[in-house]
């Protein structure tokens, strides 16, 4: 809710002010391989750009990237070269969804079994709807299902998402009235279910961050300065407690995003005349404190952001107050925002506003960056500097010693699933990829494959020493003989282990 215009090549949003005139500050630096870590963060336009105009991304469980084609019915695959390079990666055309649907600002996951779940939408077809439509997407028979909405939900919009530690798709339902009630999606039978008690308020523009404890944390974008935390045991809502300083501007919010050290880092939306305000929550302590503010007069009233490998968070920020769309990128260190250099596209003029960007975590640890502004044909992969700790990586403790192509198996070991969520928008968007991909390099070739992975144990984040499953297809296509196979999450591979392919 809260748009007068769908951002169609033309128009705005009410609640982003046009920006002051900034200069556009382009970063150039020497080009990096698909997996290299190197001194200084750069970007990085693809070797075949995309030839429709993107929108949110998500990274399927076989390595592949699908990328939604704005306000429309089309969906695209990005696969990357026999390298594991995504900036060399060819474009393919996936299945598209119903006829009738092709959403805007609108609810998605990659759920356990490796399908794609699409809800809602704040337009359909660029036209305002707080549509109700669903469908959900099948990667190995590349096929649409429609899906009923949860019964009596007369909008679903831009909505908030989450997918759950023990696998449930949670969705909150936009609106300004109070619906403390979520809705439960059981992926077997493509029905829904409402529960939930106590929520202070509605989810209007509110964002979802999933704990280590298996809770979920929101911060409130009408019981302002109000935090919630929801429990998937009793299906009830507690407070959190004040976050300390307004994050709140005209019912927008920024992304809120689990870091490494066990912290939410939330980001606050632009305030008029100031910079946005940030608040940090301590999942150990379960309290609150004041974040640095954003530098210059930049927030997130809607916005991207993404937790790299070393830990430190990627966000995309406008100014407020401006008279000309303008976005800066900054890194969060933990302590402080350091700038980051932007892509060298981001927006027709030379400038966009920061709601039309969209991050995503690539199995690489690079971040593929997407600009929704309804004009582009824009995408661009970020390399980071700086690694990971290696407690955060996954480690394989039980897998197959030789794997036959066209065959299943199991892999066993500690945190599949990452020590973070990856990527977060908020309401408008969803791109988490908290969830292990299966790597295989041949020894003789250097050439890359990824076995598609499936029915996932968990989908906790931060499991530590908990011992967690999932399963993994060995490609017909797969390169055979002495390779090594990793556990990826988030960009974060495990220690390689020995394999035969065969």
């Amino acid at each position: 809710m809260g748009r007068l215009y769908a951002w169609c090549g033309f128009g705005t949003k009410w609640e982003v002010v046009l920006k002051a005139l900034h200069t556009l500050v382009v970063f150039l630096g020497l080009a990096a391989s698909a997996s290299a870590q190197i001194a200084v963060p750069t970007w990085q336009t693809l070797k075949n750009p995309p030839t429709f105009i993107t929108d949110t991304a998500l990274v399927l469980t076989d390595g592949t990237v699908m990328v939604h084609e704005y306000c429309t019915s089309n969906w695209h695959r990005l696969t990357p070269d026999n390298k594991g390079s995504y900036v060399n990666g060819t474009w393919s055309v996936l299945a598209s969804m119903p006829s009738n649907y092709g959403p805007l600002y609108f609810a998605s996951a990659v759920l356990p079994d490796g399908r794609v779940l699409v809800e809602g939408g704040e337009y359909n077809f660029c036209q305002g709807a707080e549509t109700t439509k669903g469908a959900i997407y099948d990667p190995i028979m590349n096929t649409w299902t429609n899906v009923n909405p949860p019964i009596g939900w007369t909008e679903i919009g831009d909505a908030p998402s989450v997918i759950l530690s023990d696998g449930t798709f949670m969705l909150g339902q936009s609106g300004f009235f109070p619906s403390p009630a979520a809705a439960f999606f059981n992926a077997k039978n493509l029905t829904w279910t409402m529960n939930g008690s106590g929520k202070a308020d509605g989810f209007l523009e509110e964002g979802m961050e999933l704990l280590p404890d298996g809770r979920v944390l929101v911060v409130d974008t009408q019981d302002v300065p109000n935090s919630e935390i929801f429990d998937p045991v009793g299906r009830t809502w507690t407070s959190a407690g004040s976050t300390m300083v307004d994050l709140v501007s005209r019912a927008e919010i920024g992304p809120a995003l689990l870091r490494p050290d066990g912290t939410v880092f939330a980001m606050g939306a632009t305030i008029r005349g100031g910079p946005g305000h940030t608040a940090i929550f301590n999942t150990q302590t379960a309290t609150w404190a004041a974040g640095p503010d954003f530098p210059s007069i930049d927030g997130t009233a809607d916005a991207p952001a993404a937790v790299l490998p070393n830990g430190n968070v990627l966000v995309e920020t406008s100014p407020a107050g401006a008279r000309l769309p303008t976005v800066s990128f900054y890194v969060f260190d933990g302590t402080q925002f350091l700038p980051a250099p932007n892509p060298h596209n981001t927006g027709s003029g030379g400038g966009d506003i920061a709601f039309t960007g969209r991050l995503l975590v690539l199995p690489t640890g690079q971040i593929l960056f997407t600009l929704a502004d309804g004009s582009s044909m824009n995408a661009e992969i970020y390399t980071p500097n700086g690694t990971f700790q290696q407690a955060w990586a996954p480690a394989i403790k039980l897998a197959p010693t030789t794997i036959t192509r066209g065959s299943t198996y199991q892999i066993l070991g500690t945190q599949f699933n990452g020590v973070t969520q990856g990527a977060a928008y908020g309401d408008d968007a969803q791109m988490s990829s908290n969830y292990p991909l299966v790597r295989v390099t041949n020894n003789a070739t250097r050439h890359v494959a990824y076995a598609r992975t499936h029915d996932h144990s968990s989908m906790g984040v931060q499991t530590g020493a908990r011992f967690v499953s999932t399963h993994f297809d060995v490609p017909v296509t797969m390169e055979t003989g002495a390779s090594s196979l990793v556990v990826v999450a988030n960009g974060i591979p495990s220690q390689p282990i020995n394999v035969t392919v065969r």
